[in-house]
């Protein structure tokens, strides 16, 4: 038979070559009655021996999307998730509003209710078929995702997944959704893909402007005490380096966020121009501030820059123009790629600064000094927990950093202070975003792992957290997926952060002065430990400060033997 007289394909075999052909090595799914044709298209496409993305059996879509984040986080390339129709995607919205609000390009697929009650070998044969359609299925999450669609009958399903990857893999990166009907999924595909062209997905980054650039040199330059806020500049590993010489060849502070705080490794922690997370007063001291990829710079109630100080915001989009409210004052907003925005600046300061050469030095020792008073105060803090019962975060930091090797990731959802953590290589740090959807940690784990399989992965959160994070699918996935990580559960029996926030608001209210505050404990606490013996990995409950390295590294021995582990640690 000629090429021209072979039957079409279906369109759920184009859809999953496009897949692989476009740099997608693994789908995250959660599969539903909508994905029979693309079981069926995976088995023909394996008795073929036709090659084709890895699909991931995942017992829930919020454990689905933060895989494909964290995968994403740790690798530099983008996932699929697909899940189950209406009901599927709606259990992903909090994942999608982290993953927006981190920039973290996810193409997320769902089937669709069939469109046809009779007529089609996809037509409806089941009661949900009704029940689960809306009017408008991509509705419920198109405030987060950069752009959604619906295939349609007679349409190329190549064209279309791969714009959709473009749009997502375009500064700012983002989420996108595209909803598959079964019925056309079935059908043969009337524009089989052609091979891609020659390409990167996305646009390619725009410069900043040279004269925004050069006007930001001088007043770094010039300034008394600079400050950098960052808090995922290091997303590109190579603009961990990049920083790191810039402030130290000329003098620049560099600070992270509070809470949530950084969302990547952007700087060693023992960089002798880091002042930790959340300084106020570097931002009060701070004649010249440059915002360089930070949504949230500091907080306007409890502390905000000097009125008089020059602030420069920097970055693919410094106004961070999907976020409703945003009123970070600034005199420069300079766009576009935070790679070439640091080797830009460093040129420029090359020139500028050669006639300030003293006052440079002057504050390199400025800031040298008060990074060892910030050093010293943290191994103060680790030698007064040492023996303190419930444990202390600074012993489980201590512990942590004593046994874990100098690559391994930590993803730290709400769990121990970045700070504390002694993180010195580019792509070391996974945490939550300011979006705060609990749930995270678990899945992203194990999609780092997948992109490191060699490297210990270790999730932090507390015991709150921990149950967002749909455990037992968690568990369950990295077990019989073969992902062992590490994960610590950091069980103060609270919600920490409700305590925190009402005792911030109200000071001297009731709340605070009341014996147990209402919505707050987790009591009877669960034992977190046998969640993950249940699923044939290894738990323990931690609650002498004495036995936590040695804890930790057992579990990390067990990991290294491809078994999970989990430690639930009895905190204060």
């Amino acid at each position: 038979m000629n090429e021209s007289n072979k039957p079409a394909q279906p369109a759920a075999v184009s859809f999953i070559q496009t897949l692989l052909e476009l740099g997608i090595e693994y789908v995250f799914a959660n599969a539903g009655t909508d994905f029979a044709p693309v079981i069926e298209a995976l088995v023909d496409l394996q008795a073929q021996g036709r090659p084709h993305p890895r699909f991931f059996t995942v017992p829930h879509e919020g454990v689905a999307l933060a895989m494909a984040h964290g995968y994403y986080l740790a690798s530099g390339r983008p996932a699929a998730v697909m899940v189950h129709v209406s009901v599927g995607t709606a259990n992903t919205l909090c994942g999608i509003m982290n993953a927006a609000r981190d920039n973290t390009p996810v193409l997320l697929v769902a089937g669709r209710t069939p469109n046809t009650e009779v007529g089609h070998i996809g037509s409806r044969n089941g009661g949900i078929h009704w029940g689960q359609e809306s009017f408008d299925q991509g509705g419920m999450l198109r405030e987060f995702v950069k752009w959604d669609y619906e295939l349609r009958a007679g349409q190329s399903i190549a064209e279309i997944t791969r714009r959709a990857l473009d749009i997502a893999m375009t500064e700012p990166r983002g989420p996108v959704y595209l909803a598959l009907p079964r019925e056309v999924l079935a059908d043969p595909d009337p524009l089989p893909p052609t091979p891609p062209r020659n390409r990167a997905l996305g646009a390619v980054q725009a410069l900043p402007d040279p004269h925004e650039i050069d006007r930001a040199a001088q007043k770094l330059a010039a300034a008394r005490f600079p400050l950098i806020i960052t808090a995922n500049s290091g997303r590109y590993p190579e603009n961990v380096a990049l920083l790191s010489a810039l402030a130290e060849e000329f003098g620049i502070a560099v600070a992270q966020p509070g809470p949530p705080g950084a969302r990547d490794l952007n700087i060693p922690w023992n960089h002798p121009m880091f002042l930790g997370s959340n300084n106020v007063h570097a931002l009060r001291q701070a004649d010249v501030i440059l915002v360089l990829d930070c949504d949230v710079p500091w907080w306007p109630k409890v502390a905000a820059p000097n009125p008089d100080a020059w602030l420069i915001h920097a970055g693919p989009d410094p106004f961070f123009s999907r976020l409703p409210l945003r009123g970070f004052a600034m005199d420069q907003a300079i766009a576009g790629s935070t790679t070439a925005a640091l080797s830009m600046l460093r040129a420029s300061l090359e020139t500028h600064a050669s006639t300030r050469r003293a006052g440079i030095e002057a504050r390199r020792k400025t800031i040298t000094e008060l990074h060892r008073h910030r050093m010293d105060d943290y191994a103060r803090s680790e030698h007064n927990s040492a023996g303190m019962r419930p444990i202390e975060a600074t012993w489980v930091a201590a512990c942590l950093n004593a046994a874990k090797a100098e690559d391994a990731i930590i993803v730290n959802e709400l769990g121990l202070p970045a700070d504390l953590l002694a993180l010195t290589r580019p792509k070391t740090y996974i945490s939550s975003s300011t979006a705060g959807g609990l749930g995270f940690a678990l899945g992203a784990s194990l999609g780092a792992k997948l992109a490191h399989p060699d490297r210990q992965v270790i999730a932090v959160v507390g015991d709150g957290t921990y149950m967002f994070c749909n455990p037992t699918s968690a568990h369950f996935t990295g077990r019989a997926e073969g992902l062992p990580t590490l994960t610590i559960v950091l069980n103060n029996n609270r919600w920490n952060a409700v305590r925190m926030s009402t005792a911030a608001m109200y000071p001297e209210g009731k709340a605070v002065a009341s014996e147990r505050m209402p919505l707050v404990p987790l009591q009877p606490s669960p034992a977190f430990e046998k969640t993950i013996e249940a699923c044939g990995g290894h738990g323990e409950r931690v609650e002498d400060p004495a036995d936590l390295t040695a804890a930790i590294r057992r579990g990390l021995d067990a990991t290294a033997r491809g078994i999970p582990a989990l430690l639930n640690v009895i905190m204060r």
